[in-house]
């Protein structure tokens, strides 16, 4: 396990996840959202965003958490790893909700609420996003580790388990 992502519904405990991995395994580990998001609250392009991950990608070990959908096929090609969160969509919801108000160093603002849009892509990610990405991990599988998580045990038992 040297280049691994993080994916799954934002909520369900990727970012926690990472660290807990980050510090087992001392892989650098790097925050697609930190890379997405401007402090006022815009966004890098999509070309600066691929080159940032192209970059990453040019070292030797990394841990890359976060979604992006758009970006997992090119992300599934380069990792020898895949976690995949495939939680219930209410502890999403719920794992979105406690975060707001406190500070983190992925999201370069403080959030002050559960925004709508954000609210309603979580609840619809698992018919509009999880079927595509159990696919393209379907189309990788005989080349990569892939472990799915269905709960936030099963993940702390896994951080567990490498100790």
């Amino acid at each position: 396990m040297q280049k691994v992502i993080v994916i799954g519904c934002p909520g369900s405990g990727k970012t926690t996840f990472s660290e807990k991995l980050q510090k087992y395994t001392g892989l650098p580990l790097y925050y697609l959202d930190a890379i997405w998001h401007k402090p006022d609250k815009t966004h890098v392009s999509r070309e600066e965003f691929d080159e940032r991950i192209n970059e990453i990608f040019c070292t030797s070990a990394w841990i890359i958490d976060g979604n992006y959908a758009r970006t997992i096929e090119m992300r599934l090609k380069e990792c020898d790893t895949v976690f995949l969160f495939d939680l219930p969509t209410e502890v999403c919801i719920q794992g979105a909700s406690e975060r707001i108000g406190k500070g983190r160093y992925d999201l370069p603002w403080l959030e002050t609420e559960l925004d709508p849009e954000f609210e309603a892509f979580i609840r619809e990610f698992p018919e509009n996003t999880l079927p595509k990405i159990y696919s393209l991990i379907e189309k990788y599988m005989s080349e990569k580790e892939i472990i799915i998580f269905k709960s936030r045990k099963d993940a702390d038992s896994y951080i567990e388990n490498l100790r």
